[in-house]
């Protein structure tokens, strides 16, 4: 070879290297989200859509201006399409983070410098917690990583979660998805996760867009044949404002949420996707929703096709657009919205509207800016931090709940209990540990890796799944406990049993479980803990009567550091201080309750729902849960015996004399209707740990028509209190917000008399009387 030829062939490797390192700076750059309005874009950056000084609300109406009507339409839909001349791109907006981010909708996917992210326990579990602070931090965190994944390109900024529907029926396979069933503590959750998710809202801006589901009345999957596409809820104004609207509207008020999801069923004989009232007029009207409205993938579809509501499918896409929906998942709106226009059964500017809600909130996150703000640098560093896998942590510690303690058998020790029989069919498992909308997790620890980092175990699955169709494994399970210091059963449900689709016929142990129980608890020479896995409440009656189950933990979903949270609490490393956020009724209960009636109050041979409610008997109530010290409370400060309520005048309207109550919206609420709680917490055992301070409100029985209330949650705490030590706990009630119940007609009212204050064993009694 000639010295040209080699000069030639260096000058090529050259060129070849060059061209690489310009290929991977490129790759590096597509990575990276494409913004209309980045300053290298030529078509666009002189455009007033692009001022980033101008209002957010006039660069929209300027963009607007700019699309053609078939622009518009395919941007209505959840794969918004690209509009090149203008410099947009594409965009995904369905991704999901209910405790993680999720690749369970399209928005997000896992690989490369982004394998997982950090699965946080299932929502049941964290609610468990009732801990706010800790509910916005996780969210903070998982804004965190969506954001780091944004940056490298494999998810969006858009996610729909949280989910607060209420879990009304314990059956729900979906339950394990919310907060629970009470509708003060679900209204927190969402505004707290929210928080957590969107940032400070500085400026208007989003961290990332929440979106709270399924608007509303939606807690039915599939059940004895009736399905969620089909299911028509009648449901009385008095349980819509009592119960099903509550955290929808705290999720707006309180935490402004930028979305809410419309659901699929109807309620009281209109799809929710297509109902004026409840969208336009409530959502976006009363409770003045800054952002956009979105349908459950497919809900108009299904209103059409499956519910029959509309003759034609451009009557269809007409009537879920004028109704309020900004956004269809699914494709619906992008192939019939052009003919509604062209039938006159829908104008451009109902569809203008729309795009201005979708749009905004792209502009309040920064989508046609370019990747500048406190979050640019976020990467894949940011995702799977030792500090967030600590927290994943500290949430299962928090929501895990002790519900049995016979004769102090727990926590185990290591130098007394060195060997442990771990038996059951969740006793090895991982994504069952993170229920359903889940995502990659980072790392799991199974309840058997937890256990082995205490003592010495012995595995047996004694089942081959939760399903246990057959006692084959029952002998080597027993075999083992006979062996062991002390057992450890993990039992309970996953997501073949309750799930998305997926509701359960009955409350009890799947299969052989219950049987694998109590013979391996006759077998074991030492204590026995049954640990439960499930979203929903199971009814276990028999081993909380069993005296040979020592202790029974419910673990919920516990996520990817749940086997060790499991061991750390069996042994003693965390002290539990969860509260159940469901009541776990007996199997009786359902036995003849159908799932599709949805009335919340008790009346003749019903039983009523939750605890608020119901007044049969339960295996354990709402709000129970043990811990391996004792609290007590007192009132640090002779609390108000009485509260003045003035109307703004006097007459029937205001004042009911019949009911003696006054309406809450023609109250006169200020310092006179607020009375502080100074409820003094001790912690009297051995051990540091945390409580919730609980206080319910007992209304009187006065005639305000079907009012039915039990009692009902109107504030709680998470207190941390050392072992000797005492904490104070300020609350305030307000009689105009807490005080308050709903008439049959579904208005808000105070009403007059004693009211009783539950904290803990304490009672306090309120007199409200009238000012006039």
């Amino acid at each position: 070879m000639s010295f040209n030829n080699k000069a030639l062939l260096i000058d090529n490797k050259v060129v070849v290297i060059l061209v690489f390192l310009l290929c991977l700076v490129h790759s590096s750059e597509s990575l990276r989200p494409l913004f209309a309005c980045d300053p290298a874009n030529g078509l666009t950056r002189t455009l007033r859509f692009c001022r980033v000084n101008v209002p957010v609300h006039v660069r929209v109406q300027d963009l607007i201006g700019r699309l053609t009507l078939q622009e518009k339409i395919r941007l209505l839909v959840n794969n918004a399409a690209a509009v090149p001349r203008l410099g947009i791109g594409g965009y995904e907006w369905w991704s999901e983070a209910l405790h993680g981010v999720s690749d369970v909708g399209p928005g997000a996917k896992f690989g490369g410098a982004f394998p997982g992210a950090t699965s946080f326990p299932q929502v049941i579990t964290t609610a468990a917690s009732f801990n706010q602070s800790l509910w916005e931090e996780i969210g903070r965190v998982v804004s965190d990583e969506a954001r780091a994944m944004y940056n490298g390109g494999v998810a969006g900024l858009t996610y729909w979660s949280p989910n607060v529907n209420i879990l009304r029926d314990p059956r729900w396979g979906r339950g394990q998805e919310t907060p629970g069933e009470d509708p003060v503590v679900a209204g927190k959750y969402a505004a707290s996760y929210v928080r957590g998710l969107q940032g400070n809202g500085a400026g208007n801006r989003l961290k990332v867009a929440a979106c709270c589901k399924h608007y509303t009345a939606y807690d039915l999957d599939n059940w004895n044949g009736v399905d969620r596409f089909h299911f028509n809820a009648k449901v009385t104004k008095q349980d819509l404002e009592d119960t099903y609207n509550v955290p929808f509207k705290s999720c707006v008020y309180e935490g402004k949420v930028a979305s809410v999801m419309c659901s699929y069923n109807q309620v009281n004989g209109k799809p929710t996707c297509a109902d004026e009232n409840l969208l336009k007029n409530t959502i976006r009207g009363q409770w003045r929703l800054n952002g956009y409205i979105v349908s459950d993938c497919d809900s108009v579809d299904v209103f059409f096709n499956q519910q029959h509501y509309t003759t034609t499918p451009e009557e269809a896409a007409a009537a879920s657009i004028k109704a309020g929906l900004d956004l269809d998942c699914g494709p619906f709106l992008a192939i019939f919205t052009e003919g509604a226009v062209k039938k006159g059964l829908l104008t451009e500017n109902d569809v203008n509207l729309a795009l201005a809600n979708t749009i905004t909130v792209q502009m309040r996150l920064g989508m046609f800016d370019g990747n500048l703000g406190p979050y640019a640098n976020l990467g894949p560093r940011d995702v799977c931090t030792p500090a967030h896998q600590h927290l994943a942590l500290e949430a299962a510690h928090q929501g895990i709940v002790l519900l049995k303690n016979s004769g102090r058998s727990l926590p185990l020790s290591p130098r007394r209990h060195r060997t442990i029989a771990v038996i059951g069919p969740n006793s090895d498992v991982t994504e069952t540990m993170i229920g359903n909308y889940a995502g990659k997790a980072c790392a799991y620890t199974t309840p058997l890796q937890g256990i082995s980092r205490y003592a010495k175990t012995i595995h047996q699955k004694g089942c081959a799944g939760v399903a246990c169709a057959g006692n084959q494994g029952f002998g080597a399970a027993e075999a083992a406990a006979r062996q062991a210091d002390a057992t450890v059963l993990v039992m309970g449900l996953d997501q073949s049993i309750e799930a998305e689709t997926r509701d359960r016929t009955g409350l009890l142990l799947p299969g052989y479980q219950q049987n694998l129980v109590t013979r391996v608890a006759q077998a074991s020479r030492g204590p026995v803990i049954l640990v439960l896995m499930s979203g929903g409440p199971i009814d276990v009656s028999f081993a909380k009567n069993d005296p040979r189950v020592a202790a029974i933990i419910w673990a919920g979903y516990p996520g990817q550091a749940g086997g060790a949270a499991i061991a750390d609490i069996i042994f003693g490393a965390a002290n539990p201080g969860g509260k159940l956020p469901m009541t776990w009724y007996p199997q009786n209960y359902v036995a003849k309750l159908p799932m599709t009636i949805m009335a919340m109050r008790a009346s003749g041979n019903y039983p009523g729902r939750t605890y608020r409610f119901y007044k049969g008997p339960v295996v354990f109530p709402f709000g129970f849960g043990l811990s391996y010290t004792t609290f007590t409370h007192s009132l640090s400060q002779r609390p108000l015996a009485q509260l003045s309520v003035s109307p703004y005048k006097l007459n029937t309207a205001i004042f009911n004399s019949s009911s003696h109550s006054i309406k809450v919206s023609h109250a006169n609420c200020g310092t006179f209707t607020k009375m502080p709680l100074h409820v003094e917490v001790s912690n009297t055992g051995e051990y540091d740990g945390t409580h919730t301070v609980f206080v319910f409100a007992e209304p009187p029985e006065n005639g305000i028509k079907g009012m039915g209330v039990n009692k009902q949650l109107i504030a709680f705490e998470k207190v941390h209190v050392t072992a000797g030590s005492k904490r104070t706990v300020q609350v305030v009630v307000d009689a105009c917000k807490h005080l308050g119940v709903v008439d049959a007609y579904g208005k808000r009212r105070i009403p007059m008399g004693e009211h009783k204050l539950h904290i803990g064993d304490l009672k306090h009694t309120i007199l409200v009387q009238p000012q006039l």
